[in-house]
Parts: structure tokens; C-alpha cells; sequence
């Protein structure tokens, strides 16, 4: 059964060219029951977006700048978000920005239980991303979109100029998840791998690096082997991944 989500868009942090991505992503994790964007929508800035809110069935929220140099949005979506957590008619928050401002609210959402996904572009600040369960780069969103239009690159495993090129540091950062999770023989679920992944770092996430799921970036990393094991029932294999260097040490035990 799908989660109810409440999307809030904060309209003068997010371009409107993202939204057909942006809505498909969210119908992933949940079933969007509300879904508001707030601006004011007297300045010609937000023009873009009136076109595509009835496409969407997102409410516009106006919302006027009462003081020059203080962001009346920010407060609104803040004050709305509040209510309807009290309101209890969802089960998390897709806060839509990437204006740090939002970072306390995340926080108080998921103290209230709240699952609480963020979307923003990659200059997101690093304290509101933290904040969230799971942070989607916009960006990331609208390159895949862009390749489904190519035959060769939707057959291409290799990541395109446009992704983040995966460094030593990120290689560490998998091997060591894969190791605070690992059995004895140094195996260790890639499902449980995944989940330890996000908790570690909510903006994780293989399509950074052009992949589609988790188990090619896991493939395309010469230190990490995949072994396919046949589930205890139906007819589903489950993956398991272990550090190659460990198959050594296992062995030298033997």
C-alpha cells in the first residue's frame, strides 16, 4: 500500500523545467494526496510554472514578499507543512528546494515520525540534504529523461560526461557499508547494503554516477564480487556482494 505524501514546492528555488520528472520520481515512494507550490505569483519569474500546474494538479499558493531581503515563501510552506503534520492526513513529506532554510523542518517532521524525501538541485547545502531520509538531485532526474531518447546510451553501462565520476572515496564509502553488514564469510545482502547506504548518506544514489539501480555501479567496481543465490521461496534470486580482498583472507583461514 502506497504512502500518502504531501509535496511542497518551494516555486522560486525550483526551476519548473524538472516537474514531469520531479512527479514521476515521487509517485515512486508514495501517493502524492497534496501537492502545493508556493511563490508569488505576481512576479514574472514563476510564469513558467502556471502552464504546468493544471497539467499536474499542483495548487498554487501565493504568498507576497512583505519585506525586501526576507523570503515570505520559506515561512509559508513552513506554516502549511506544520498543519497538515497535524492534520495527520500523510505519512511523510516531499519537501521540493534547495534552500537550506528548510533543514529545522525536515528534522521536526521525521521527529514526528514523518518519512521525509527532499528534492533540490546539486547545490543543495549539505545540512538540509542530512536532514532528509533520501535526497534526490533534480538534476540527475532530467539526464535520464535525456537518455531514454538515445537507443545507444540507454545500452551503454558506462556513466556519460554529465553524472559524477565515482572516486576512491565513494568506492570506500560501499566496501565499508558492504563490511558493517557482511556474515562471517564476509557476504553480505545487497538489499541490506542499499538501506545502509541511504542512512549513512540520504543523497546516495547510483543514478549520480549514470546507473540505474544499485547492482551494475556495484558490477562497474573491480574490488566487489556479486554472488546470485536462489531465494527460499518463488523464484526471485537474491544478490549478495563481497569484498574480493576478504574471499582471500577467508581462504588463507581455511
Amino acid at each position: 500500500m502506497d504512502i500518502k505524501l504531501a509535496v511542497l514546492i518551494d516555486g522560486d528555488n525550483i526551476p519548473s523545467a524538472y516537474v514531469k520528472e520531479m512527479m514521476e520520481e515521487i509517485a515512486k515512494y508514495g501517493n502524492p494526496t497534496i501537492k502545493r507550490i508556493y511563490g508569488d505569483w505576481t512576479k514574472p519569474n514563476l510564469n513558467k510554472w502556471k502552464s504546468l500546474l493544471l497539467e499536474n494538479a499542483i495548487t498554487p499558493i501565493q504568498q507576497y514578499g512583505y519585506t525586501t531581503g526576507k523570503n515570505a515563501t520559506d515561512s509559508a510552506m513552513i506554516i502549511d507543512a506544520m498543519d497538515i503534520l497535524y492534520s495527520q492526513k500523510v505519512d511523510g513529506f516531499c519537501l521540493v528546494s534547495s534552500d537550506s532554510d528548510f533543514t529545522r523542518l525536515a528534522t521536526r517532521l521525521r521527529e514526528a515520525g514523518m518519512k521525509v524525501y527532499g528534492i533540490g538541485e546539486k547545490k543543495t547545502p549539505n545540512p538540509f540534504i542530512v536532514a532528509c531520509d533520501k535526497f534526490i538531485y533534480i538534476e540527475i532526474l532530467k539526464n535520464l529523461s535525456e537518455d531514454t531518447t538515445s537507443e545507444a546510451t540507454t545500452k551503454s553501462a558506462t556513466p556519460k560526461n554529465n553524472y559524477d565520476t565515482i572516486t576512491a572515496k565513494e568506492i570506500k564509502f560501499i566496501t565499508s557499508t558492504i563490511d558493517d553488514v557482511a556474515d562471517d564469510d564476509g557476504w553480505a545482502f545487497l538489499g541490506d547494503v542499499g538501506s545502509l547506504l541511504q542512512k549513512k548518506q540520504p543523497n546516495f544514489d547510483s543514478r549520480n554516477y549514470g546507473f540505474q539501480k544499485l547492482t551494475p555501479l556495484i558490477k562497474s567496481i573491480p574490488a566487489i564480487e556479486i554472488e546470485r543465490r536462489e531465494a527460499s521461496k518463488g523464484r526471485t534470486k537474491l544478490i549478495y556482494v563481497r569484498i574480493k580482498e576478504v574471499k582471500s583472507k577467508v581462504k588463507s583461514r581455511k
